[in-house]
Order: structure tokens, then C-alpha cells, then sequence
């Protein structure tokens, strides 16, 4: 009776054991793979952010060896100064521009360049080329363009006998001056995606569009944008996370001025950490702003994705 029950076990004991190794294997590899990437991110992304969080806490000065623990003080002091409701607004109000004008720009120059044109290659490359180029030497670039009285833009308005506005110091200039040359940067970026998505689109459907008396404009609104649906959310994450962290061209058109008109969130976590120095403060500001992004986020991801056609 105690051969059969030995027959069966030893088997089932060699497939435990090979299923054990495999899984070994496979953590092993999996270790060897994706173990530098989570350290990498462990180390320059996940340990800095606890850090800034850390510090949050503290009234703390950069390069300072004391701290002395707040808890929430520095929340309470950023709320309740009078300066942060303006903040909030210029952050939003760059974002919202930047993105809707960025999406609905890109939309339309991603439809010209869908058409058949001498030269169309060339004017992609052209299109991008704004995208790639560092943000601080777009902005010195558009100094000079927007420079009042040797510039650029104040020649032409010349020729029409207009006079250029005070770009750099009369309100509301500073902030749409940075909007319009963030949309210069940005929209060569948008337009390749949408470009991408409108090649992807079949051309059956347009084509039974066409024979069932659609026009053009119907066409579009009814079988093109729901199929770039998921292009659009994806491009209204990112252009939103992009916006609401922006700097460089901040930094070098308006340096948050005048009179901190052009300052938002991201602006304000580099004052007060780096030019003033309070540190634990800055950090409190940069906790306000990862917050912001994160619930964003979650609201496109719950209710704006609910309305994305997925071929």
C-alpha cells in the first residue's frame, strides 16, 4: 500500500522543487532588470521628495546647521500670507493658457501639416525644433524680440505707427509675454503628437463619411477628435504637469517681477529656498505644489478619461 503513495509523492516533489526554482529564476531576472531603475528612483526621486516633506516641518535656513521643528507651521504661514492668493492665480492662469491655447494650437497645425505640401518634412523639423531648445536660451532670445525699444516685435509695430507696450513692466505684459512664448516653444510638440494620431486615423471611415454626404467639419467633429481621444488626454496630463511646474522661461524673461506679477508655485519654491534661503519653507511651498498635481491628476484620470474613445 506504501509504494503507490511513495510513486505519486516523488513526482509532485520534483515539480515543487523546479516550480520553486523557476520563480527563483524569475525574481532573479526581474532583479537584474528592473532593480537599477528602482534604484534609481528610489534615490533621486522617492528619497528627495520624504526629504522636502521632512523639511516641510522644520524652520530650517539653507546651509544652516540648526533646525527647529514647526510641524505645520510653515502650511499656516503659507496660507494665511497675503501673497499666496495671487500666486495661485498667475499659476493657474499661466496653466490654463498655456495648455489650452498649447492643445488647440498644436490641433491645428498638426491638420495643415497633414496635407500634402512641397517641403513638408522640412517644415516638421522646423515646427519641433522650438521644443528641444533650452528654455533659458528660448527666453534670452525673446528678451531681445520683446525688447520695447530695440526690438524686434517694436520694429514691426513701427512700421504701423503702434507703439510697443512695456512688455517688461507694466501688467498685464509680463505674464502674457511668457504665455505667448511658452505656446512658441510648446506647440511644434503638440502638433507631432496630434500629427502622429491623425495618421492613425483610417481613412474607410472618412471615406463612408464622405458617402454618406458628411461634410468636412462634420467629419472631423464626429470620427476624427473621438479617435484622437486618448492623444488629447495624454497630451492634457502632460502639458498640465508641464505647466504647473514651469521655470526656466520665468527665470530668465521676468525673474517672478514686476512686483512678483509672473511668480507662481514653482517660481515661489526657488525664491524662497534658493534666493532667501528658507529652506523648510520652500520645501512647504514645493509639498503645496506636489499636492496640487497629484489631485489634478487624479481628477483627469477619474472623470476626464471616462470621456476618451480607446480604438
Amino acid at each position: 500500500m506504501g509504494s503507490p503513495t511513495l510513486g505519486i509523492a516523488v513526482p509532485e516533489t520534483r515539480r515543487a522543487t523546479a516550480r520553486r526554482k523557476k520563480l527563483r529564476r524569475n525574481i532573479g531576472i526581474f532583479l537584474l532588470l528592473a532593480g537599477p531603475n528602482y534604484l534609481v528612483l528610489m534615490v533621486f526621486t522617492y528619497r528627495p521628495m520624504f526629504l522636502s516633506f521632512y523639511y516641510s516641518l522644520l524652520n530650517w535656513n539653507l546651509g544652516s546647521q540648526m533646525a527647529q521643528f514647526v510641524g505645520l507651521g510653515n502650511y499656516a504661514e503659507w496660507f494665511n500670507d497675503p501673497e499666496t492668493p495671487r500666486v495661485l492665480l498667475t499659476t493657474l492662469l499661466y496653466a490654463l493658457c498655456t495648455v489650452a491655447g498649447g492643445m488647440a494650437g498644436g490641433l491645428a497645425l498638426a491638420l495643415a501639416l497633414n496635407r500634402k505640401l512641397a517641403g513638408r518634412g522640412i517644415v516638421r523639423t522646423v515646427t519641433f525644433a522650438p521644443y528641444v531648445l533650452s528654455g533659458i536660451a528660448v527666453g534670452f532670445l525673446w528678451i531681445y524680440i520683446f525688447n520695447p525699444n530695440i526690438g524686434l516685435l517694436a520694429i514691426v509695430l513701427g512700421w504701423f505707427d503702434v507703439a510697443s507696450p512695456e512688455w517688461f513692466t507694466q501688467q498685464p505684459w509680463p505674464l502674457l509675454m511668457i504665455i505667448v512664448v511658452t505656446l512658441w516653444k510648446h506647440v511644434g510638440y503638440v502638433a507631432l503628437i496630434y500629427l502622429a494620431g491623425l495618421q492613425s486615423v483610417p481613412q474607410d471611415l472618412r471615406d463612408a463619411a464622405a458617402l454618406d454626404g458628411a461634410g468636412t467639419l462634420r467629419t472631423f467633429s464626429r470620427i476624427t477628435l473621438p479617435l484622437l481621444g486618448p492623444i488629447t488626454f495624454f497630451l492634457l496630463i502632460t502639458l498640465t504637469l508641464s505647466a504647473l511646474q514651469s521655470f526656466d522661461l520665468i527665470r530668465a524673461m521676468t525673474n517672478g517681477g514686476p512686483l512678483g506679477s509672473t511668480k507662481t508655485l514653482m517660481f515661489q519654491v526657488y525664491v524662497e529656498g534658493f534666493q532667501i534661503g528658507r529652506a523648510g519653507y520652500g520645501s512647504a511651498v514645493a509639498t503645496v505644489l506636489f499636492v496640487l498635481l497629484l489631485v489634478i491628476t487624479v481628477i483627469q484620470m477619474k472623470f476626464v478619461e471616462r470621456r476618451v474613445h480607446y480604438q
